[in-house]
């Protein structure tokens, strides 16, 4: 939970809301009213984004408010083409002592979604929860492959599915083919692997399991910042709404998650994802659907 600062082809956002676990509790909250957030923030937060996560179904009594420092920020400034980006400022604040800590009204949930953090954090908070949940999804990036590669390979083995990018997926595995690099990844301990292809889709990855899932094509894309949290907030949001955390299940979830991925696209910050509906989500799916579909005979 985080302010961000925003320039792209299209215009700047000014100082906004973001932060990984912003916009996950924003998708996730769409499938239901039982999100438990784990955050920290400053003293300069509003406490009106907090209120409005509340309405949405979503528990911050795990959100730490520190009152003499301010919240993390990010200033980033996109290329032409949206997938690159140069960091123009980055200021840990609160987030360089976050430690966090699991309310015991916490204790007991199903399905637990780490944001990409120091490896050591993360895995402090699966040792908090008493009773492992059915389903954990990890996120992660690049800079911990440097800095925390043995703290990293310790978490790895705690996790059910972890979400990278194809970038990181070669890097953590040394392999340029995909198809390798999942094979590899898949022995260092989760036994399913997401990995994002940003405006190519992503890749569902189980035991000799593959499935491929398209991103929506959008007529422009405003601001991807979010994106990622947002498809992994719809990812797992649609799993704990359903239950069910089999193969078959995880395709559809991954093809909500782009779904919801394609709204956040579309404004900067998290302003597009606070008002989609589950009406525009259900019209987005069904262009999904006709965007794959398709009729073929080689009889001649």
């Amino acid at each position: 939970m985080a302010f961000d600062e925003v320039e792209t082809p299209f215009g700047q956002s000014g100082r906004i809301i973001g932060g990984s676990a912003t916009y996950v509790a924003y998708a996730a909250a769409l499938f239901g009213d039982d999100v438990k957030q784990v955050s920290i923030v400053g003293n300069d937060f509003p406490e009106a984004e907090l209120e409005d996560l509340k309405s949405r179904g979503v528990d911050v009594e795990g959100v730490h408010k520190v009152s003499d420092k301010p919240s993390f920020y990010w200033k980033g400034k996109y290329h032409l083409d949206m997938n690159t980006r140069d960091s123009l400022a980055t200021e840990l604040n609160v987030l360089a002592d976050f430690n966090p800590i699991i309310p015991d009204s916490y204790q007991g949930a199903e399905f637990l979604m780490l944001g990409n953090l120091v490896p050591a954090v993360q895995k402090s908070v699966i040792q908090q929860l008493k009773v492992k949940p059915k389903l954990i999804v990890l996120d992660t990036m690049n800079f911990w492959m440097d800095s925390a590669w043995d703290d990293l390979m310790d978490v790895l083995k705690l996790v059910d599915v972890l979400v990278i990018n194809d970038s990181e997926a070669r890097q953590l595995s040394n392999e340029f083919s995909i198809v390798k690099a999942a094979k590899k990844i898949l022995a260092m301990g989760p036994n399913t692997l997401i990995i994002k292809k940003g405006e190519n889709g992503a890749l569902l990855f189980k035991d000799d399991k593959v499935f491929f899932a398209p991103a929506m094509p959008l007529d422009e894309v405003f601001d991807p910042t979010g994106a990622g949290d947002t498809f992994a907030g719809g990812f797992i949001g649609y799993l704990a709404k359903t239950g069910d955390i089999s193969f078959e299940n995880m395709k559809t979830a991954i093809v909500v998650g782009s779904a919801l991925a394609s709204f956040c696209c579309e404004e900067f910050g998290t302003s597009r994802l606070k008002t989609v509906t589950m009406k525009d989500l259900d019209a987005r799916l069904n262009d999904f659907v006709q965007l794959v579909n398709f009729d073929i005979s080689l009889n001649a």
